[in-house]
């Protein structure tokens, strides 16, 4: 069993518990997912089953689309609702304040993780220190908000359409825009829409995949592997190429610069390749082996 298999996650499980439970439904243990959800987060996970798994590196940089809530007004050291409160006020704010300072988060920004991240500072995941009551100073890192809208707000949350690079943290990000305005803030739910060219409406509950497996039918809903690379150019090679790429080895070509898709003559996918001044060379292989 080999391929992609989009999961709209549950609240209240991690993305290794998604893992988990897909390693017993499909009998795989080769499965691994790219882009961790925050286990309060629902939505898009995608999963790679199988010789698939080849492909999670190049899945975990693409951007990612979110629908956030942002609580403002209520500061926790998880900067989530989930966390304990260190400070809380009822702040009287507009719709054109909070637009006003929406536009200071569109474009590079910087981002400090939180402690309650997976982040390693000294070889040691930052929230195992948070759990033990523990701060250590963290390196901002530079992320793209690509895009930052207000859709409204839904009770007391205001709700932000979210489309960001990839180590983008939301709850810091509601967390951030709290403290500009000077009243706090963090996030109160998440859902992921998007990642990359895939999206949430495409996305299968566990229930279903789940009765999918027990009828025989789980491979249905994999995507092939090479779906992850559709804006990638592709070509076919003879016989010849073709047992080069499988032992490993580069081969001459009249193929422009660039990276390209791999197909056998009979239409398997075989690699992810780079051609540099008429060598054809392997980035990744997807064959079977």
């Amino acid at each position: 069993m080999n391929g992609i298999l989009l999961v709209d996650k549950p609240g209240d499980w991690t993305s290794n518990d998604v893992v988990q439970k897909l390693r017993g439904i499909l009998h795989e243990r080769r499965i691994g997912h790219a882009g961790t959800l925050d286990p309060m987060a629902t939505g898009l996970l995608t999963v790679f089953v199988g010789r698939a798994t080849r492909a999670v590196e190049f899945a975990e940089a693409d951007a990612k689309r979110y629908r956030a809530a942002l609580r403002l007004g209520l500061t926790t050291d998880t900067q989530d609702i989930t966390g304990t409160v260190l400070r809380q006020e009822a702040p009287d704010m507009t719709r054109e304040a909070l637009e006003q300072a929406l536009k200071g988060f569109r474009g590079e920004i910087r981002q400090i993780p939180p402690m309650y991240s997976a982040v390693k500072v000294n070889g040691e995941r930052l929230y195992k220190l948070a759990r033990r009551g523990e701060t250590v100073e963290r390196a901002a890192r530079t992320v793209t908000i690509h895009g930052l809208d207000l859709l409204g707000r839904e009770g007391e949350d205001w709700i932000l359409d979210i489309r960001c690079s990839k180590g983008t943290y939301i709850r810091t990000l509601c967390q951030d825009i709290g403290e500009a305005l000077g009243c706090g803030g963090c996030m109160a739910a998440l859902r992921r829409l998007e990642a990359g060219a895939f999206t949430v409406e495409e996305a299968h509950p566990l229930e279903e995949i789940a009765r999918a497996a027990s009828e025989g039918r789980a491979e249905t809903l994999l995507l092939p592997t090479d779906t992850l690379f559709r804006g990638v150019p592709a070509e076919t090679v003879g016989a010849a190429d073709e047992k080069k790429i499988r032992n490993g080895n580069p081969f001459r070509t009249s193929w422009p610069d660039g990276t390209l898709r791999l197909y056998s003559e009979t239409g398997a996918f075989l690699a992810l390749a780079r051609v540099e001044r008429g060598l054809c060379r392997t980035i990744k292989s997807f064959f079977e082996v």
